[in-house]
Formats: C-alpha cells, sequence, structure tokens
C-alpha cells in the first residue's frame, strides 16, 4: 500500500521556477555545520511528505490540482545565514510558504522576516514560547512541537511517580541540570526549574554550560558530591553524545539520567554502554498510539520512512513530515494560495495525524502536543511515558534511588 503512495517529487535546489500547476515550500536547513544530523533527518522528513501529498494527488485549490515541491538552502548550522536565506527565498526566489528552520537560533534569527513579510510559516521544530506575543489574527507562524520548557516535563513527572513506587516522596527528589548556553536550551531550563517547583523537588545543581561544550568536569565533580537522584542535560546531538561519555568516564552514578537530542545524535546505535539506560524525552515514538488520514498510524509512518531511507525515522524526521501536513491541509481549507488566506487556515488547523493533533494557540504553538519518554534499552529506544502507552516497564539502573541522599 505504501509503494502506491511514492510519486516522486519535484526537486529544486537553488532558484529555479516553479511551473503553474505546482506550489512551492520554501526552508533552510543544516547540511553542514553542528547541526547537520538535525538537518538531514528534517529534509528526510520534509521530502517524504511531500511525497506522500502528491502520491495522494496533490492539493486541490480552486477545482485544480497541484504537487507540492521543496526549495532548500544549506544554512550552514548559521543563523545569521537562515535569516538571509529566507530572505531570499521570499524576495529573490518569489516563495510565499515557509517551513521552518532547524534549531531554535535559526528560528527566532527568521521571525522577524517572516512577520514582516507576512509569509506564513509552520515550524516542525521546538519554538520558545517567549519569542513575542500576537494575536491569531496577525501572526505567521507556526509550531507544531511542543515548546522547549516541556521537554524534561515526562521526565520529572515519571521520576515523581517512580519515587513514590518505591516508597520514597517527590519532594524528596533531588536533581541535577546541566544546560547549554543557546536559546533552545535557556527555554529547557525554565522549564525544569518551573516543573521541579510544582513537583515540589529540589534543583541542586543548575549549572549552565558553554554552546557545544566538550567536557563538563566541574559539573560532574558536583554530581559526585551531591549524589542527586536525577541528573539532566540539554544540549544538542554532540553534547548529548559527549554528557553520556563524560558522566561514564567520571564514574557520576546517578539512578536516573535524561538527556535531549538522544536520536540525532544516534546514541541508541552507537553500541556504547554509556548510553544505556538513559532515558530520552521525544515529540514523537513509533509506538505512540496517533492516527491521521496522510500516512496512518505512527507505526505505519515509520514503515514508510524505512522503506525510504532505510532506517528508522527520528522524531525530528516525523516533526518535519507534520509540518509538511500541515500546509496540505490548510491549502485544501483555504482554497486559494493567497498568504494571509492561507495563514488562516492554518491558525484554524485542528487536525488528527500520525504526529499526534495538531491546533494552533494563539501564539501559534501546538496547543494539543507534549513530550513523550523513552528509554535506551539494548540498543533501541522503548517507550514508557505516557504509561498507557508504555512497551515495558523502564529498567532501574541502579537501586540507590530509594535512598536518602547525604
Amino acid at each position: 500500500m505504501a509503494a502506491a503512495f511514492f510519486a516522486v517529487s519535484a526537486h529544486v535546489w537553488g532558484v529555479a521556477g516553479a511551473s503553474d500547476d505546482e506550489v512551492v515550500l520554501g526552508t533552510t536547513v543544516p547540511l553542514t555545520g553542528a547541526h547537520r544530523r538535525g538537518g538531514a533527518d528534517t529534509k528526510n522528513g520534509y521530502e517524504l511528505a511531500i511525497r506522500q501529498v502528491n502520491g495522494r494527488g496533490g492539493v486541490v485549490v480552486n477545482g485544480k490540482r497541484y504537487r507540492l515541491k521543496a526549495r532548500y538552502y544549506d544554512d550552514k548550522s548559521d543563523p545569521l545565514q537562515a535569516q538571509e536565506l529566507i530572505d531570499r527565498l521570499i524576495h529573490k526566489d518569489g516563495v510565499k510558504f515557509i517551513l521552518g528552520p532547524y534549531h531554535a537560533g535559526q528560528n527566532r534569527a527568521v521571525l522577524t522576516t517572516i512577520e514582516r513579510n507576512r509569509v506564513p510559516m509552520v515550524d516542525a521544530h521546538s519554538v520558545a514560547r517567549g519569542q513575542g506575543t500576537r494575536s491569531r489574527s496577525h501572526g505567521y507562524s507556526f509550531a507544531v512541537a511542543a515548546s522547549p520548557d516541556q521537554y524534561f516535563t515526562p521526565a520529572l513527572e515519571f521520576a515523581a511517580a517512580f519515587a513514590a513506587k518505591f516508597g520514597k516522596a517527590a519532594n524528596d527528589l533531588r536533581i541535577a541540570m546541566a544546560t547549554e548556553d543557546d536559546s533552545f536550551s535557556r527555554e529547557v531550563r525554565v522549564g525544569i526549574l518551573s516543573d521541579v517547583r510544582r513537583l515540589g523537588i529540589a534543583c541542586v545543581i543548575d549549572d549552565q554550560l558553554p554552546e557545544n561544550f566538550e567536557s563538563m568536569p566541574a559539573t560532574l565533580d558536583k554530581v559526585k558530591k551531591l549524589k542527586p537522584d536525577i541528573f539532566l542535560v540539554s544540549g544538542h546531538d554532540e553534547t548529548a553524545m559527549t554528557a553520556v561519555s563524560e558522566i561514564e568516564k567520571a564514574g557520576a552514578s546517578v539512578p536516573m539520567v535524561a538527556v535531549t537530542h538522544c536520536q540525532t545524535a544516534r546514541l541508541a546505535q552507537q553500541g556504547d554502554r554509556s548510553s544505556n539506560f538513559v532515558f530520552c524525552p521525544v515529540q514523537w515514538d513509533r509506538a505512540a498510539k496517533h492516527e491521521g488520514a496522510l500516512f496512518g498510524t505512527s507505526e505505519e509512518f515509520a514503515r514508510v520512512y524505512e522503506k525510504a531511507y532505510d532506517h528508522e525515522p527520528t522524531s525530528v524526521a516525523a516533526q518535519a513530515a507534520a509540518a509538511v501536513y500541515v500546509f496540505a491541509d490548510a491549502f485544501n481549507r483555504a482554497q486559494s494560495f493567497e498568504p494571509e488566506a492561507v495563514r488562516d487556515a492554518i491558525s484554524a488547523t485542528d487536525l488528527d495525524t500520525f504526529f499526534g493533533h495538531i491546533k494552533f494557540d494563539s501564539q501559534g504553538t501546538n496547543s494539543e502536543k507534549s513530550l513523550m519518554l523513552t528509554q535506551i534499552i539494548d540498543g533501541d529506544y522503548v517507550l514508557i511515558a505516557p504509561h498507557a502507552w508504555a512497551e515495558q516497564e523502564p529498567v532501574l539502573t541502579k537501586p540507590a534511588i530509594t535512598e536518602q541522599a547525604p
């Protein structure tokens, strides 16, 4: 069945024009530089969804069928480059619809350009809530993923329940966190502090590390001394690999370690014992019980992706595919390619998808989206929260979580 959807979509690199029966989605992705892994996953997700939409007949506006196509530029993981390229897409290439860049820094950099030029943008990735206020009738930017301040909410809520199960009150738990000094992780930190206050958990270490840090000896010395129950680390794929390796080398034993960007770092595939049993917050997992018209279930999306790319999809790829789906749905409902009409249709999105339900609030955030929690077990990402979808019980690496830290 999946093969029937795989019509080959037109692909343009650079400034080649689109024909009358095509609608172009423009974007920048980091195909080189520090965030190239996430960029590659993003591009794969965009392309897969475009093929799927086109294989099902494209979009129909005023009785005419149109195929989607994507126009990409490599922003080289540089926010300033992303800003310049989005400006080029709009003013030189004449692109009216933008798929958001990868990485919160790039997204922040292009928002002013998007809003000033009144061009709709659907971002596949986490967008900070604090980027500015706007009303539903004026904003042109939307994000399908949960915001960064929610990233460790499932891990902390799981830890609270986990503590109770083993006879320890949640307010006896102690956490340590190390967050990279970039726009994404700063928002993650704000969310952690809010969650620990709500749950009554003590934060005993709150270290902010340089962007793209390569070691964290001072933080790990404090972890060994204070013996927290939970250690949360936020960075990107390179720092995820650094963090789990450094924790292992330092002998900083912590009952529960959770790290962002496990999938783009390919932590489960590394075959390194340092990543085994690490907890990983994700926007999407193939075991999630989501379903929509374009791909079917989360599992069916994963199978279509694997057939196309010969490897398992990351959450980043799923987010990207969902962003394309939002545009396709909006074109069909707007019955227009006028940016304002499409913006209004996106704003009114109420869509079931393989990625989850998508419905935007007045800030352009997907109000229906929350994070899930996986754990790396024997080289695989195993969904453990929400509990109703859990594939198995988590592996408890050490019983020390039931002991009071000195």
